[in-house]
């Protein structure tokens, strides 16, 4: 019945799951969709494409439904200026973030069913701008790997090839927004969770500034490692999630000033001359391969064609990878009995529970001492493109066999650039540039100065009106 409403209204539900968030808003004030059928369509689309996609958790498609069906009948009664911004658009939520009487398993297969006692300061601030929250998306088990097959769970799979991974930790958010399966995510980022998958799946992800985005009620993860914040299609949809998610809460251990415009509005502001820098070698990893080191120079030459002049240069996170590897190892112990965890977590845990309390703030020190040192020596450079990960895309299960060990190695050496903008503390933006020969999306991630995520978003958009990506569909989203 919804389908042939909106084939006579001359709106398909394909590209209506699609159509930007932003967009999505402005067709449900204008009474053209309501907040309900739109609802209607991604709920249909999760049941017949997420049986192979595995990028949700749980649905709340009782909840949902409801929650529209109010919304839809409140459009009656409000003038569209009184409407929050983003009043019937439909979101998905990574299961890491609680939310109230609703499970959150952290990506273990024997919690599936526990319910959060609280709401997450983010969650609140969802609600307040009006989204539907359909469900939560599937997450690497703790959060702890870039690729998202948690034990007791099916994989997330890359909806542009199944037989690869859309990335992690935040894999089921990248996989439910590239097969439109909602129209942008919450997810989270402690050493590249939203860059990664939005690398993996052709996206925008923007991990913010550490401070912007309140992490409340709950404590600091990982010593200010970890932030929330928003993966979407198009870079405006991005910077709009990211004004409705930003803002201090009391007692907030990090903070920062409110920004001097809406992010949004930073998407349609002029940039003077910027100076930019690149960089396709992590020191000591080494060089990127040639698809993510070819992303950067081909990012490279289209900030040339805009009038920048972009200068390559150095990266040494030598004294940062023992450390950082301590606090990853830390991440791990959560309580969680040891017999329930995947292998790799299993042994990670088991090398977390040697590290004493004095070696843990010891970690802390030294990375926040060397972070210093990295934020000081891109401090020059207004914007530094980089590669999100040292090389391409893997499969689903491409490590699954090898020993914990050497798993860990190839994750370290595989993420290798984004977990240092973590430390510092810094925003950083991943774009999507095109496609590797195998067909799977290639990107960049643009890193910027403490606090400055607008100008990130002002050239990224730029980018992204020269070369626009987000018209590109995978092939099982439009079956």
């Amino acid at each position: 019945m919804g389908e042939l409403w909106f084939k006579w209204h001359g709106m398909d539900p394909v590209d209506l799951a699609f159509t930007p968030a932003l967009e999505q808003a402005q067709l449900i004030r204008r009474g053209e969709i309501s907040p309900l059928e739109l609802t209607e369509i991604y709920l249909e689309r999760i049941a017949r494409l997420d049986p192979k996609i595995g990028s949700f958790f749980t649905v709340l498609g009782d909840r949902a439904r409801q929650e529209a069906q109010a919304k839809t009948e409140q459009l009656t009664q409000s003038r569209p200026e009184d409407l929050p911004p983003f009043f019937g658009v439909p979101i998905s939520v990574k299961d890491l973030i609680p939310m109230a009487g609703v499970p959150c398993s952290y990506g273990v297969g024997v919690l599936r069913d526990r319910l959060a006692d609280v709401n997450a300061g983010v969650i609140d601030r969802l609600r307040d701008a009006g989204f539907i929250i359909l469900g939560k998306t599937a997450t690497a088990e703790l959060g702890s790997t870039p690729y998202t097959e948690p034990r007791g769970f099916p994989p997330a799979r890359n909806p542009w090839h199944l037989d690869y991974t859309p990335g992690g930790s935040s894999g089921g958010a990248s996989a439910s927004v590239a097969a439109g399966l909602c129209p942008v995510a919450l997810a989270t980022d402690g050493a590249g969770s939203i860059r990664g998958p939005a690398y993996c799946c052709g996206l925008v992800g923007i991990k913010p500034s550490r401070g912007r985005i309140s992490q409340a009620p709950l404590g600091d993860k990982l010593s200010g490692l970890v932030t929330d914040g928003p993966m979407a299609r198009t870079v405006a949809d991005a910077a709009a999630l990211l004004d409705v998610l930003s803002g201090y809460l009391p007692g907030d251990p990090y903070w920062l000033p409110d920004p001097e415009i809406p992010f949004l509005e930073a998407t349609q502001k002029p940039l003077g001359q910027l100076r930019v820098g690149y960089l396709t070698e992590i020191l000591p990893m080494g060089a990127a391969d040639a698809v993510c080191s070819d992303a950067v120079l081909q990012t490279v030459q289209r900030l040339e064609a805009l009038g920048y002049t972009p200068e390559p240069i150095a990266f040494d996170c030598t004294a940062l990878v023992e450390p950082l590897i301590t606090l990853w190892r830390s991440g791990v112990d959560m309580g969680v009995p040891w017999l329930v965890l995947g292998k790799l977590n299993r042994w990670l845990l088991r090398r977390a529970r040697r590290i004493s309390g004095g070696m843990y703030l010891r970690a802390v020190m030294q990375v926040q001492t060397v972070a210093r040192r990295l934020a000081m020596q891109l401090e020059p450079y207004d914007v530094v493109v980089m590669p999100v990960y040292l090389h391409h895309t893997i499969k689903v299960g491409e490590w699954a066999k090898l020993p914990p060990a050497k798993i860990f190695d190839h994750i370290v050496q595989w993420v290798a650039p984004a977990p240092a903008i973590n430390a510092m503390g810094a925003p950083a933006i991943a774009l999507p540039t095109g496609f590797a020969p195998n067909g799977l999306p290639t990107g960049v991630q643009l890193v910027g100065r403490i606090a400055d995520e607008a100008t990130l978003i002002s050239l990224a958009a730029q980018l992204e009106a020269a070369h626009p990506w987000h018209q590109y569909r995978p092939a099982i989203a439009v079956e």
